[in-house]
């Protein structure tokens, strides 16, 4: 129960919930914090602030205050890699990621958990790179009182299948580069590909397994493969040869070299025409010629995924095409763009 009581007999009570300060372009925050004892000196600011009364909470037994309840829900939204504070400021807690790696969400389970009226959680983007200490959550109950029912119901549903939210640290791996295309191979024209696969490797942590060449011929496109697979190779990027021309064999080279489980083509632009295939347990990511012309593509979407032990196939591809269209900005702003989101 709330019970409502003048300002002028406000002295000596404690404050049931924060009292927020808002100054346009300044601050907005908690001028009063709950708890807070009144006194004689902080009338005058609470005037200030559009407060002529103020509220005393008598918690029934079955109702729960916002600041109890965003804790229960942050425990409930907050899964591996993810960290938070009970510190709650104005009835919300932020969850942050614990860990460096790839921020993960449920979100058919993050729109259940909204279903319920009276709580909210808001992310970032599901499969969003995160570095340790990034904000990648908050969660509050909306009212300042509520029945603890309803919370008890939304925790249930966020934690029905698993946590909401998981950051998953992108594994180690040694990755090997197959060059295809005779014009490089005989020397015609200049290998571009590598440094920039090697350069995209590097950024997100990965030892470099080597890079060897291969002409248009699915035989040694296939041997190259299984070089790679023989030193130790934990995961394969096979460039060229990706289109539909009747002289584009990389594909069936793929094939020779012992992958069972082949999906070519992406809900992605600009990569249309990628591969994602595995050779037992390794993924061969066959990638298209746009990455030699645009600075990011369906490539930089797989390969967190991959590393963070998912396994990409037809169904992860083609969700991506929601958001998978690139803008193709003067100035590249990736990550913080629409593109893969």
């Amino acid at each position: 129960m709330i019970k409502k009581i003048p300002l002028s007999e406000a002295v000596g009570t404690r404050l049931a919930h924060d009292i927020t300060e808002i100054r346009p372009g300044e601050f907005k925050g908690p001028a009063f914090t709950k708890g807070h004892l009144v006194c004689e000196a902080d009338l005058c600011r609470l005037q200030r602030l559009g407060k002529n009364h103020l509220y005393v909470i008598e918690l029934a037994e079955d109702e729960i205050h916002e600041n109890e309840a965003a804790a229960i829900l942050a425990e409930a939204l907050a899964g591996e890699g993810v960290v938070w504070q009970n510190n709650p400021k104005e009835g919300r807690i932020n969850l942050y990621a614990g860990r460096d790696g790839l921020l993960v969400v449920d979100v058919p389970a993050l729109a259940a958990f909204n279903m319920v009226e009276e709580v909210m959680c808001a992310t970032l983007h599901s499969y969003t790179l995160v570095k340790q200490g990034d904000l990648v959550a908050g969660t509050r109950a909306i009212p300042l009182i509520m029945k603890r029912a309803v919370i008890e119901r939304a925790a249930a549903i966020a934690r029905q299948h698993g946590a909401v939210l998981r950051v998953l640290p992108l594994r180690a791996a040694r990755a090997g580069i197959v060059i295809t295309g005779n014009e490089v191979f005989h020397g015609l024209i200049p290998d571009r590909f590598a440094p920039i696969l090697e350069g995209k490797l590097a950024r997100l942590g990965l030892e470099s397994g080597g890079v060897s060449f291969a002409p248009d011929d699915p035989q040694l496109i296939a041997g190259a493969i299984r070089g790679h697979l023989q030193a130790g190779c934990s995961l394969i990027l096979v460039t060229g040869g990706m289109s539909v021309d009747p002289d584009d064999v990389t594909r069936q080279g793929i094939r020779e070299a012992g992958a069972q489980e082949i999906h070519y083509g992406a809900a992605v632009l600009p990569g249309a025409m990628f591969l994602c295939a595995y050779i037992g347990e390794v993924p061969v990511l066959g990638v298209p010629a746009c990455a030699l012309h645009h600075p990011v593509t369906v490539l930089d979407l797989v390969l967190p995924r991959v590393l963070a032990g998912e396994r990409v196939g037809r169904r992860e591809l083609a969700f991506m095409g929601h958001g998978g269209l690139c803008r193709h900005c003067p100035e590249c702003h990736y990550p913080r763009c629409a593109f893969g989101k």
